[in-house]
């Protein structure tokens, strides 16, 4: 071939010289040729060198590139024939991906840094691998040997074996990953009491060789016991690390203590623990231990709030790709829990190691030190949250408490609730179906809603009036009656008030709490300045806080669409609807000169409170709403005034939310709301409660809430006392 190729060079030189044309073409081809590169390849082919994909140094690459994708039977077809003899496909398949997918390895890059023919037939290719794992990231050096192949398509093949994956593992070794679990952080109230936090319950299980040769009815007996199917039992049993003396958990419940087991004369839920222990012991095979949980020391007071935790699903392993989640972790599926997820988990240690045959440690090849989650503190108080929810545990409700001149949120309760600890424990399906199917809908968390404040909105618009100038606060605008209506163009159309009462000044509004005289203050502020002022306090925009709320609104659509929604909307109906935080935090504007604050959760020591909306009221128009809702409240013919307490200066307002499908409808219910706060600002324990309760028609509408939350003042100031005086 050599000489072949020579002669016919000098044939062509030949007929250069010759100076005919058809050379000089030729030649400019070859040219050509090489300058694109296409005739060192075919040289190479010619002279029986393989391509460049093909040597040993690419096909190492390669190697890795199979192994980044996880194509571990294309890796084997790699190998050399003696390789292939040591170690079946099935083998190395199942080696390789147990390593690598073990310690979760990802982004492996290799470097080849040289190839050097040891001998004819083999070529030694040394190269640096880096690769990260959940323990951090392995780095290492090594070799291997690529031999000459008989075969074409293959001129080179891996003499593989077991120290490819690490330098420092034999063909008996093992690679083990252990971890060191972070511990979750708790969950605290303003004082520093638990709100999530460690508990202790009890895992139901059973020990296979401790269980009757046939134990069909013990465990049928078990799954009617803990409420889980005989199936879930049985493939519990059959798991493949089951052994006849292990325990084999099968659902955890909740502990009955020792403190319980001594009382005298238990309630209920122990007597129903004492009688659950004993049929399960009486099962042959069943154990019950201690086991660690996520404990919700509030239970139903606090489950909106505090949220829960549950096992990770498929999804979101695959949304947290990467974070130190695996198939048996928990994760925050709502409320703080959820919220505050990242810093609540930590991050687990992990060791990745190279043990012998005997389990001996040989090599640690990559370790992260734990790092236990943070504790998160709130600015609740337990004690006023869980007054809060036994107050109104009976009612469709939610109700909002605050500091109304830090901003710091107290309370948030929505009843009626669940109990979050029952998601821990594994909540059987009749359960969850019961929870669903409830019609009082314990699972809807009512204070991340928007609803129809009804007159509880007055102060709003009496703010918007007094600032674009529409009210006047000294003028009596006169007694309209019981029914008016701007004009016959309304139809049959009317606004209704309850009260009848002279002089018609805005004071007296607010007290008698008239929807006409605001259904006129409305229209007169007329629709473009009442959509701006609204949207100058924070309407459909969302709230500045940590919890994620409704955006409140004035209209379903773009605007308000007619005279008489802009009428109604004046006196908190219309399309009018209000997130109860957001209304609350528009409250705390009045105690302090106009300034709106921002609300928080997150606990601070010196607690300073930040400006939300500066200057949404003017001060002195601020002044005068706040003085004029002191008056809702202490006099006799004010709204509020079953909340009077002697000592305690107060201000607030009610609200009756009609909610029917037309005007005469007779069969729609009702929202009642109050919201009421301390006015002064040096009151040792300031409170703004702002709460709504729903089907309150027939049951004294607003005077209802006033009624409740008269109740929670009484045991706040009588509890913060004692603790002054302490």
């Amino acid at each position: 071939m050599k000489r072949k190729s020579i002669r016919r060079a000098k044939q062509q030189k030949k007929i250069i010289i010759g100076g005919t044309a058809f050379g000089l073409l030729l030649l400019l081809s070859l040219a050509l040729l090489i300058l694109s590169n296409k005739i060192g390849p075919v040289m190479e082919q010619i002279q029986g060198k393989p391509k460049e994909a093909d040597k040993p140094d690419k096909l190492l690459e390669q190697y890795y590139s199979y192994l980044e994708e996880g194509k571990y039977e294309k890796m084997y077809q790699m190998l050399d024939e003696e390789s292939k003899a040591n170690i079946s496909s099935q083998d190395f398949i199942s080696r390789n991906q147990k390593i690598y997918e073990g310690i979760e390895a990802q982004n492996i890059n290799v470097k080849i840094t040289n190839v050097e023919e040891s001998s004819k037939e083999e070529t030694l290719v040394t190269y640096d691998v880096k690769m990260d794992t959940l323990a951090g990231e392995i780095s290492f050096s090594n070799q291997t040997v690529f031999k000459t192949s008989e075969q074409d398509a293959h001129p080179y093949v891996l003499a593989w074996n077991d120290s490819m994956i690490f330098p420092e593992l034999t063909a008996t070794d093992k690679v083990r990953v252990s971890t060191e679990e972070a511990k979750r952080g708790q969950i605290l109230d303003r004082n520093g009491v638990v709100l999530a936090g460690e508990g202790t319950a009890s895992s139901v299980g059973l020990v296979p060789g401790k269980m009757n040769e046939d134990s069909t009815k013990d465990i049928e007996k078990l799954s009617e016991i803990l409420g889980v199917s005989q199936e879930s039992i049985q493939k519990k049993l059959e798991a493949s690390w089951v052994k006849s003396d292990s325990f084999v958990p099968i659902k955890t419940v909740e502990k009955l203590t020792q403190l319980e087991q001594m009382t005298e004369e238990p309630d209920e839920n122990v007597t129903r623990k004492v009688e659950r222990d004993a049929a399960l012991l009486s099962i042959p095979g069943v154990m019950i231990s201690d086991t660690e949980v996520r404990q919700y020391p509030l239970g139903m007071a606090g489950a909106h709030l505090i949220g829960y935790m549950q096992k990770v699903t498929a999804e979101d392993l695959e949304e947290h790709e990467g974070e130190g989640y695996n198939e048996n972790s928990m994760i925050g599926r709502s409320g703080i829990e959820s919220l505050y997820e990242k810093e609540l988990k930590g991050q687990n240690g992990y060791k990745i190691v190279v043990t012998d045959s005997e389990g001996n440690t040989k090599s640690v090849l990559a370790s992260t030190i734990k790092q236990d989650g943070a504790d998160i503190q709130l600015t609740i108080d337990a004690d006023l949250q869980k007054k809060i929810y036994d107050t109104f545990s009976e009612d469709k409700s939610c109700s909002v408490a605050m500091n109304p001149y830090t901003g710091e949120v107290l309370a948030l309760v929505s009843t009626p609730s669940f109990d979050n600890n029952d998601f821990i424990l594994g909540m059987s399906e009749a359960l969850w179906n019961s929870l669903n199917e409830d019609e009082r809908q314990p699972l809807y968390n009512r204070f991340r809603q928007k609803l129809c404040p009804g007159s509880s909105f007055k102060p709003i618009i009496a703010a918007i009036g007094l600032k674009t100038g529409a009210i006047d606060p000294q003028k009596d605008y006169g007694n309209a009656g019981l029914r008016w209506q701007k004009d016959s163009s309304w139809g049959d159309y009317h606004v209704t008030t309850l009260h009848d009462y002279e002089p018609v000044t805005l004071e007296n509004a607010l007290i008698y709490s008239d929807n006409i005289y605001f259904a006129k203050a409305a229209l007169k502020i007329g629709k473009e300045n009442l959509q701006a002022g609204l949207e100058e306090l924070g309407f459909n925009e969302k709230l500045p806080f940590e919890i994620s709320v409704a955006q409140s609104q004035y209209a379903n659509t773009d605007e308000i669409a007619s005279e008489i929604q802009l009428a109604d909307s004046g006196y908190g109906q219309g399309q009018i609807l209000v997130n109860p935080i957001h209304l609350a935090v528009l409250y705390t504007g009045f105690a302090n000169k106009g300034n709106v604050m921002k609300p928080y959760i997150l606990y601070q020591e010196e607690a300073q409170g930040e400006v939300w909306l500066e200057a949404a009221y003017l001060p002195e128009q601020a002044q005068l709403i706040e003085n004029a809702m002191e008056q809702v409240v202490q006099s006799e013919h004010g709204t509020g005034h079953g909340a009077y307490r002697e000592g305690i200066s107060l201000a607030g307002k009610t609200g009756t939310a009609e909610i029917k499908q037309s005007k005469d409808d007779e069969t729609g219910t009702e929202l009642g709301w109050f919201g009421i706060f301390t006015t002064d600002e040096n009151e040792e324990n300031p409170l703004l409660i702002l709460s709504m309760v729903e089907d309150v028609k027939g049951r004294g509408g607003s005077g209802y809430v006033v009624e409740k939350d008269s109740q929670i003042l009484d045991e706040w100031y009588q509890i913060k006392e004692s603790v002054v005086s302490d």
